[in-house]
C-alpha cells in the first residue's frame, strides 16, 4: 500500500513511502508475504521467471544483474544459474541474503555504467547489462564462468542478430578483452 492506496508493484521494499510497520501489519493480515527483511510480495501475485532478479535487484539496490544471470535473462544460454550475479562498484557494501544466493563481482568505471538496461517485470524495475556488454563481460571473466558459456552465448546471440559488431567492439574495449574476443569472431 502507498498512502492508502494499492501498489501495482509485485514486489514492494520497506522505506520511501512503504512504512516498515504498514508492511508488516499486511503481511501479519495475509495480503502481503514477507521473502526478505524488508521485502515482501503480494500474497496471491503470479511468479515470475524472475523473481529472484528482482529480489536481488531490491537486495541490492545499486547493483546490475551481470554474467550468467544476465545470460539467462536474454535467453543465450542453456545453464541455469543457481546465484544471482550482481555487479557492483569495488568499495561497495556486500550485501547478505536469506532467501537468494548473491554471486558478487567488481566492476568499476564504465565497465560498471555503461551498458545497463532498466526491464521493467511486474512493476519493478531490473537493472540488466545489454547483450553485447554481457557477451564481453563473459569473455572478461571467462576463468570463473568458464569459457564455454561466453562462446555459446556469442554464437546464440550472433545467430539471433542480438547485436551489432560495433556494440561488441565498443563493449570489448571497456572491457579490454578486444584480442581475446577476435580469434573467435574471426572463427564463426
Amino acid at each position: 500500500m502507498k498512502n492508502g492506496h494499492e501498489v501495482d508493484q509485485t514486489f514492494i521494499k520497506a522505506g520511501n513511502n512503504n512504512g516498515r510497520e504498514t508492511l508488516a501489519r499486511l503481511a501479519r493480515n495475509g495480503e502481503l508475504e514477507r521473502i526478505e527483511r524488508g521485502i515482501y510480495r503480494k500474497k496471491h501475485a503470479e511468479i515470475s521467471e524472475f523473481e529472484s532478479l528482482i529480489v536481488a535487484s531490491l537486495i541490492v539496490p545499486k547493483g546490475v544483474i551481470c554474467l550468467l544471470s544476465a545470460l539467462r535473462f536474454h535467453d543465450l544460454t542453456t545453464q541455469n544459474p543457481f546465484d544471482v550475479w550482481m555487479a557492483l562498484e569495488p568499495h561497495a557494501h556486500r550485501p547478505t541474503a536469506q532467501s537468494i544466493s548473491l554471486r558478487i563481482v567488481h566492476f568499476s568505471g564504465e565497465s560498471l555504467t555503461e551498458g545497463v538496461e532498466e526491464h521493467e517485470i511486474g512493476g519493478n524495475i531490473l537493472p540488466v547489462y545489454s547483450v553485447a556488454k554481457t557477451i564481453a563481460d563473459c569473455f572478461k571473466f571467462r576463468n570463473r564462468i568458464g569459457l564455454d558459456a561466453a562462446l555459446e552465448a556469442l554464437k546464440e546471440a550472433r545467430r539471433k542478430k542480438l547485436f551489432t559488431m560495433d556494440e561488441l567492439w565498443h563493449y570489448a574495449k571497456i572491457c579490454r578483452v578486444k584480442n581475446v574476443i577476435r580469434p573467435y569472431l574471426e572463427a564463426l
